[in-house]
């Protein structure tokens, strides 16, 4: 749908999408020409245990996490990855703390906007087919 319409808008306005929210998504929408994005998905999974990561999305109420001292991604160093184990933020989902949906919501933003910087900068560097072949092959997609 985007290849037919977002020809259609005017250019010199910004181009808004409302809802569409996986990552993959975010980056062919920014490929068509898309410049804004609203969407609940980061902090609605966030909130149901689910996180975006280099990886894939971690379910946090699996039991595998349960015992897991390694962070929710590796190669994410926003607070929560720095600070919290993954075993930890199980605990909080399963006790019912409300600490645990809101971290996994801080984080998931985070990686948004990791990942829409490091498009950012392959724009810039001329690379976008590159990073979006890469992008593309992404787990989490």
């Amino acid at each position: 749908a985007l290849d037919a319409t977002t020809p259609l808008l005017p250019q010199s306005k910004p181009r808004y999408l409302m809802g569409v929210g996986r990552p993959i998504d975010i980056l062919e929408g920014i490929a068509r020409g898309i410049d804004l994005f609203d969407c609940v998905m980061p902090t609605r999974n966030g909130r149901n245990a689910m996180a975006f990561t280099s990886r894939g999305p971690v379910r946090l109420r699996n039991l595998k996490h349960q015992r897991d001292p390694a962070p929710l991604d590796p190669k994410c160093d926003c607070p929560v990855c720095r600070q919290f184990s993954r075993a930890y933020l199980r605990h909080l989902f399963i006790a019912g703390e409300m600490l645990g949906p809101i971290l996994v919501s801080l984080h998931n933003i985070a990686h948004y906007q990791a990942l829409v910087r490091r498009l950012r900068r392959a724009i810039v560097e001329g690379r976008v087919s590159e990073f979006s072949r890469s992008a593309v092959s992404m787990p989490n997609s």
